[in-house]
């Protein structure tokens, strides 16, 4: 009688881990043979998943999102205090003229980053990097780098308009000249 051999393949661990074929009923029991599509005793290559990827790209995201205002010079928060500073100023300017029934004036001085109110010896000084403009009337500005914009008793204004840029990123300082009222517009 002829012995007929039946070969039946099942999958199991070699002895360094890597999947393999074992053949059963074979001449060589037990033999392990490396799985079928990988070369001989080279190990599997595997790349990164989409996921990986993408959390990757995420985190360039927020690192460049956080670094660009430190490489600008100018961050959104000093620009932001910048314009809050000047609108401080033109609230004083204008609470003054109010209160001591008189016309007021908030004199700002483009070139030298800097402004003063009225007769306050004080000047308080603006980021070098901002880029400011004045809107005021004609007779108010003094020359190309100085301006000023006036507050009158009754609390009205001249109306005007500083900006302060860096980059792209602007706020204005709006004063209403009926009511006086000043607002920071992003």
């Amino acid at each position: 009688m002829a012995r007929t051999r039946t070969s039946r393949a099942t999958e199991a661990r070699g002895s360094d881990g890597r999947a393999a074929v074992r053949h059963v009923g074979t001449d060589a029991p037990g033999e392990v043979l490396p799985r079928r599509g990988s070369a001989l005793g080279a190990p599997r290559v595997r790349g990164f998943t989409m996921l990986e990827l993408l959390v990757v790209l995420v985190i360039i995201a927020i690192v460049s999102a956080v670094s660009i205002p430190v490489f600008t010079g100018t961050s959104n928060a000093e620009m932001k205090s910048a314009a809050r500073q000047l609108a401080s100023g033109l609230r004083l300017a204008r609470s003054t003229a109010l209160a001591q029934r008189r016309e007021t004036f908030l004199v700002l001085d483009l070139a030298g980053r800097r402004f003063k109110v009225d007769r306050d010896a004080r000047e308080y000084p603006l980021p070098r990097n901002v880029e400011l403009k004045l809107f005021t009337a004609q007779k108010d500005l003094v020359d190309d780098k100085v301006g000023a914009i006036r507050f009158y008793p009754d609390g009205g204004s001249n109306g005007g308009r500083i900006t302060l840029a860096a980059g792209e990123r602007k706020y204005e300082v709006d004063v209403d000249w009926l009511t006086g009222r000043v607002a920071i517009l992003d």
